[in-house]
């Protein structure tokens, strides 16, 4: 009767127990964090006072909430968003310990949203909803973060890359065509509820002498007779949803997303006109389109879907997990 219980209990030690073990160990060996007394922590880059400070995650995760989203959505469209900006700060976490950033060398994440996540404190919180609202605004963002607590963003067992963005007019974007490298779980899906965002359509005119000056390109012509030739800017090369890709002027050509952070386009989804020695632009949707589009976001959570199911929409593949 010992030896087959002594039998058991190997058998047990080599079918259940050492693989759980290992592959708990694996899990959290990729999902390492800086842990203090009081939780989590994060080193955080004020890019305006050229500060760090060293926050916990939580806490951070709400100045970001508060300034990436408007915080009248839904609460489970910013229950998706804290979601998202948590899986952020982590993977940021796990790249600063393999190494310092450039940009914010001494820091896990900075505040500019060019580079970073977007993140305001609380008196800037005042000063941009006013202070009754305040309480109400920060009180349900808050209840946003505190309600998702530990939750992250996987793909095959490793944090995911969560990018987000305003709005996608209508369909967001495979990473591949923006970026040209492939991501599994960042494929191009129907997005149909955004359509009440503020900047689902825009206008931007430019001067040929000021298309000239921020493209630093010189076209083959003078100025001055730069009205009578047409087709200055062409669309070269586009997505399967209609965003550019390719952009010739003159006899230049440029990649779309270098296009549009040169002339401050809202999105590469654009049409071009050229009248007279003006050309513009008209762009619909706002952001990169890859991942979660937060006015879809909150489109969904008004038909009844929770962040789960928000962010596994948008996030092909991946699942929500606990982190602890």
């Amino acid at each position: 009767m010992k030896k087959i219980l002594r039998i058991l209990f190997v058998l047990f030690l080599l079918i259940v127990l050492i693989p759980t073990l290992l592959v708990r160990g694996c899990y959290w060996s990729k999902a390492k964090v800086r842990i203090e007394e009081g939780g989590t922590m994060i080193r955080v880059w004020h890019h305006d006072t050229q500060q760090v400070e060293n926050m916990p995650l939580e806490q951070y995760l709400v100045g970001v909430v508060a300034a990436e989203m408007p915080a009248s959505f839904e609460l489970e469209a910013l229950k998706a968003q804290a979601i998202a900006a948590r899986t952020y700060a982590l993977k940021k976490m796990q790249a600063a310990e393999g190494g310092a950033n450039e940009v914010h060398p001494a820091a896990d994440v900075c505040t500019d949203p060019a580079h970073c996540q977007a993140w305001i404190d609380d008196s800037r919180q005042r000063e941009n909803w006013g202070v009754l609202r305040y309480y109400q605004y920060h009180t349900k963002i808050k209840r946003a973060v505190e309600q998702t607590r530990g939750l992250v963003l996987v793909y095959n067992g490793r944090l995911i890359d969560p990018v987000y963005h305003s709005t996608c007019g209508g369909r967001t974007e495979n990473a591949r065509d923006v970026w040209n490298y492939d991501v599994p779980y960042l494929r191009s899906v129907e997005c149909p509820w955004d359509k009440d965002s503020p900047r689902w359509q825009d206008q931007l005119k430019l001067s040929l002498d000021d298309l000239e000056n921020r493209l630093q390109v010189k076209l083959a012509v003078p100025t001055a007779k730069l009205s009578a030739k047409k087709n200055l800017v062409r669309i070269t090369e586009q997505s399967p949803t209609g965003r550019a890709k390719t952009v010739q002027v003159g006899d230049k050509t440029f990649a779309a997303t270098e296009f549009r952070s040169r002339l401050g386009l809202r999105s590469t989804r654009f049409t071009v006109e050229q009248q007279g020695n003006e050309i513009i632009f008209k762009t619909i949707g706002n952001g990169h389109g890859v991942g979660m589009c937060q006015y879809g976001a909150n489109g969904l959570a008004k038909e009844g879907k929770d962040c789960l199911e928000i962010l596994q929409y948008y996030y092909q593949g991946a699942t929500v997990e606990r982190l602890k």
